[in-house]
């Protein structure tokens, strides 16, 4: 630009501070030094909202008036009260997508010896289902998440897309990792 008599103008504009490089937010900053450093952030997200969310159930059964519940004990009793339908455990351990089959047990027989969930035998297979008492706690466990989690969202059209995304997203990414899984048993 130039001023009236031809000369240009000043530039009074503040100077930019140099760019700082982006640090990753990672737990192994050696994990995030190859070709995808964003893999790795995320990585470490995940790490950071897994953990969030296995407390988060463990606390919100609590409340629900069931104490000393793990996480895939919350996981294994919603499941098994889904559709009100009866399932295996091999099922259960299937769509939980959980390869130790002996871990789903252990919840089962806890939840059982709770007096959460039936058991009936059908040759050799046994199918559970929840009783009253475990469909009840799993409707207290509705209420306090609809009270004290799902209260914190803004319930707009855009967050809902957002989520919807996100869902399909680590889908995608579970599907990677299993791939990934299989390749490494073969090295």
């Amino acid at each position: 630009m130039s001023s009236e008599k031809g000369r240009p103008k000043a530039n009074f504009a503040q100077p930019t501070a140099p760019a700082k490089p982006k640090v990753p937010i990672v737990s192994s900053l050696h994990l995030a030094s190859g070709r995808s450093a964003e893999l790795s952030e995320f990585e470490f997200g995940m790490i950071i909202a897994s953990n969030a969310f296995n407390r988060w159930m463990v606390r919100c059964i609590s409340a629900a008036g069931m104490k000393d519940m793990t996480p895939t004990d919350v996981l294994v009793l919603h499941h098994i009260n889904h559709r009100a339908r009866e399932k295996k455990l091999a099922d259960i351990a299937f769509i939980l997508n959980i390869e130790d089959t002996h871990i789903v047990n252990y919840s089962l027989k806890k939840l059982h010896a709770q007096g959460l969930v039936n058991t009936e035998r059908r040759g050799k297979e046994v199918l559970y289902s929840t009783n009253e008492a475990g469909q009840a706690l799993c409707k207290r466990y509705y209420e306090i998440r609809e009270q004290v989690l799902v209260s914190g969202l803004t319930g707009d059209g855009t967050e809902s897309f957002e989520l919807e995304e996100l869902a399909r997203f680590l889908r995608l990414l579970s599907g990677l990792y299993e791939q990934a899984a299989r390749a490494a048993t073969s090295m």
